[in-house]
């Protein structure tokens, strides 16, 4: 095991609120300061532990895909720039929900309760009856608060923390972060759909050939990575390479060096496009350390891709916003959709914004393409040609045209036309893959 695991091995062992300093780190598993500093990130990356300016890096529960909606409130300190001002202890926690405190006292507190998230200003009373309740206190406008109330909140392990912002720009802040939390949510990665390791079939570089032909016999697949003694990926290993070869020679003279390979956290769309454009059946992932964690199928990546499709979005996207608004208007003769250019479409100049009509052109291109070829498609190159800004609420209309279609590929021409003159002209070229 590298140091570097040994460290998140350390980390994940402690206990959630606990705090940790790289030169702690450095100093109780014997290594360098810039190691301990590069694993705590990667801790950081995989949601293990938060840090905060002026309080140092705790430990926190990690995230499950289902409850990736909550913020703990080390999180809502990194997303309001906030101070700290008592109950550091109680940092890790997660909130339920934040309410805004903009009324009296006690028609406030008949909607405040334990695990909630006060947002209100300078209102010391308040302060100290949504810490009784259980609830954290999160104090716009820069105000400070009274020793008594942070003495109570280290009591109760309930973080009160101060912002210079004011309430309607903090609660707007934590609706985006928990906004696009949901969003991540519906993105699956490779972690996901991935085979793990103990049900993989792997060679190491000690084998020889004839473990190929054993394990082609027993499980029917004939793809294979290889890796070390230490689980480190080398090489894979694939039919091809084994073919007219004696059995007696070493896996590690056929195979293929220096594989592409994913991580846990790469996105199947990632993957899937990886797989396609360089022509591979299965990817080996692999951790920070380059050691083996388990494989990808091509297979896997489609059917996830196909479910994926079929799933209803929570966080909208812009493409979800296109998509929605997409209307088929085509006749027996000619392709066309038709679309109204919403606020959330445009610029700061209030036209419509250049990755808006990526999407459209993308968009146009796959159902027409859809139409002749079923199966799923990776966009490959799009030449664009904005030719007239669109304004806010114009209806645009957006014909799309095959150019050509083959088992393997499309050529599209798409043009995008606003009160009968063109706005917008593209070529788009895409991969197709069979379902």
């Amino acid at each position: 095991m590298t140091k570097h695991e040994q460290i998140l091995q350390y980390i994940s062992s402690l206990e959630v609120g606990n705090k940790i300093s790289v030169r702690q780190i450095a100093k109780v598993l014997h290594v360098s300061e810039g190691t301990a500093y590069r694993a705590i990130k990667d801790a950081e990356n995989q949601g293990l532990v938060s840090t905060i300016e002026r309080v140092g890096t705790i430990r926190i529960e990690r995230k499950q895909k289902d409850n990736i909606e909550r913020l703990t409130y080390a999180e809502v300190v990194n997303i309001v720039d906030g101070q700290v001002l008592g109950g550091r202890d109680g940092l890790y926690k997660t909130l339920n929900k934040f309410v805004i405190g903009a009324m009296k006292a006690d028609a406030m507190m008949r909607y405040v309760e334990a695990g909630n998230l006060l947002i209100v200003g300078n209102r010391e009373q308040v302060h100290k009856l949504a810490l009784e309740e259980g609830a954290a206190v999160l104090i716009t406008g820069g105000f400070d608060t009274s020793e008594d109330v942070k003495q109570l909140a280290d009591q109760l392990d309930l973080p009160i923390i101060s912002t210079s912002y004011d309430t309607f720009t903090v609660a707007t802040m934590i609706n985006r972060a928990i906004y696009d939390q949901l969003i991540k949510k519906e993105i699956v990665l490779v972690e996901d759909i991935l085979i793990p390791l103990e049900k993989t079939n792997y060679l190491t570089t000690s084998h020889t050939v004839e473990k190929w032909h054993e394990l082609n016999k027993k499980s029917g697949h004939s793809r294979y990575p290889v890796v070390d003694d230490d689980l480190k990926i080398q090489g894979m290993v694939t039919a091809k390479d084994v073919m007219g070869v004696s059995p007696l020679i070493e896996i590690e003279k056929v195979m293929t060096k220096s594989p592409i390979t994913v991580s846990p956290k790469t996105s199947v769309a990632s993957a899937a496009h990886m797989m396609v454009w360089e022509g591979i059946e299965l990817l080996p992932v692999i951790d920070t350390g380059k050691h083996i964690v388990g494989i990808i199928s091509r297979q896997d990546v489609l059917k996830a891709l196909q479910m994926l499709q079929r799933q209803p979005q929570v966080g909208e996207t812009i493409e979800d916003l296109v998509t929605r608004h997409f209307e088929d208007v085509s006749t027996s003769q000619v392709y066309c959709y038709q679309l109204e250019v919403n606020p959330q479409m445009t610029n700061h100049l209030g036209t419509i914004s250049y990755g808006v009509i990526t999407t459209i052109v993308t968009e146009a291109g796959s159902r027409v393409l859809r139409k002749y070829k079923k199966g799923d498609l990776v966009v490959e190159n799009i030449t664009l040609f904005f030719i007239k800004p669109v304004q806010i609420e114009s209806k645009i209309k957006i014909f799309p045209k095959v150019l050509e279609v083959g088992r393997k590929f499309g050529k599209v021409d798409v043009e995008i036309f606003h009160e009968g003159s063109i706005v917008g002209k593209a070529m788009l070229m895409a991969q197709l893959i069979d379902r």
